[in-house]
């Protein structure tokens, strides 16, 4: 079949003007222009090019990424505390026991107060009870399946839309520049992986968080990991620097947090020799999101506030930044 020779010529003129509208492409296209967008792509920049002196090759070219509050909601409560309250009510049948018991009484009853009443004991035994005695497998399905089904509360929308739009453009910004991302959170790890990937494009290996401990076990001629009531890593605070080298085993040169709990991470990566980069999100915009920072008692941000400020990290003030802040709005 023959084609007129001016055919081929706007053939491949469309081609061309739309690769390069490719290239040009706004990457960043929920950030708005200031400051914190401009020092992003100007470090990504820096590294990138190689007749610089900040190039970094791609192999070192690790971002860590804490997952509440930094990717996604964290308020008014943890995702996964949310989980855990569920996996409560939905054992309770089975263990009758625990409605005069606490601190299970005080979920069934949805007290809150009560709850917060029995501290960290109370946490770690309802975590036991929901999250130990199965295998992984099996505890993968339970945590893909709830989250699957589970609504936030304010949104009504699956926990897994109220990611922050602007972030998962860095994220993909940051792979389509060599970077390798990683999540590092307090979260337990075997609750994050089976979802980061689809809604991330973070695969499983590269999630860092809190562990238990694994017995290997052969039932009914199968080979099985247990997940036993008893803690290995705790991934919050000075944990993250500690899982950091222990599961990822480079130091990273880019660090992304939103509270207290990433101070010592954002501190580990900010540190060293060669380009550095530290970001926190501050949550400010009380109409699209939630504004909260010193005084909450989730997701605080005090003592990295004013570290932010002394070393000249970077701080994303989320009303001003960002365009949107999630996928659907």
């Amino acid at each position: 079949m023959w084609i007129r020779r001016s055919s081929l010529w706007a053939l491949f003129a469309t081609v061309s003007c739309g690769a390069a509208a490719a290239q040009t492409a706004d990457p960043l296209p929920s950030w708005n222009k200031g400051d914190a967008r401009d020092r992003i792509t100007a470090f990504v920049e820096a590294v990138t090019r190689k007749a610089g002196k900040d190039y970094v090759a791609p192999e070192a070219r690790i971002a860590v990424f804490d997952n509440d509050g930094t990717l996604w909601s964290e308020q008014p409560m943890y995702v996964q505390m949310a989980f855990m309250l569920d996996r409560v009510r939905t054992l309770a049948p089975q263990h009758p026991e625990w409605k005069d018991k606490q601190p299970y009484k005080a979920v069934l009853e949805r007290d809150i107060k009560a709850l917060a009443g029995q501290g960290e004991k109370g946490i770690g035994e309802l975590m036991a009870a929901t999250h130990t005695g199965m295998s992984s497998d099996e505890f993968n399905r339970i945590a893909t399946d709830w989250i699957g089904k589970a609504r936030h509360p304010k949104y009504n929308r699956p926990y897994t839309e109220t990611v922050y739009q602007p972030m998962r453009e860095l994220l993909a910004y940051l792979r389509a520049n060599g970077f390798k991302t990683y999540i590092v959170s307090g979260g337990v790890v075997d609750f994050m992986r089976p979802w980061t990937e689809k809604v991330y494009g973070i695969p499983p290996e590269q999630v860092v968080g809190s562990m238990g401990k694994l017995e290997f076990k052969m039932v009914d001629d199968r080979p099985v990991l247990m997940r036993l009531p008893q803690v290995d890593h705790v991934d919050d605070g000075p944990g993250k620097p500690v899982g950091i080298q222990k599961f990822i085993g480079r130091k990273p040169i880019a660090a992304f947090g939103n509270s207290d709990g990433d101070l010592q991470m954002l501190q580990y990566v900010a540190t060293g020799s060669g380009p550095r980069f530290a970001l926190i999100v501050h949550h400010t915009d009380a109409d699209r999101e939630t504004a909260y920072d010193r005084a909450s008692s989730i997701g605080r941000l005090d003592k990295a506030l004013d570290e932010a400020n002394a070393r000249n990290w970077v701080v994303v003030d989320m009303k001003k930044d960002w365009k949107r802040v999630f996928p659907f709005q």
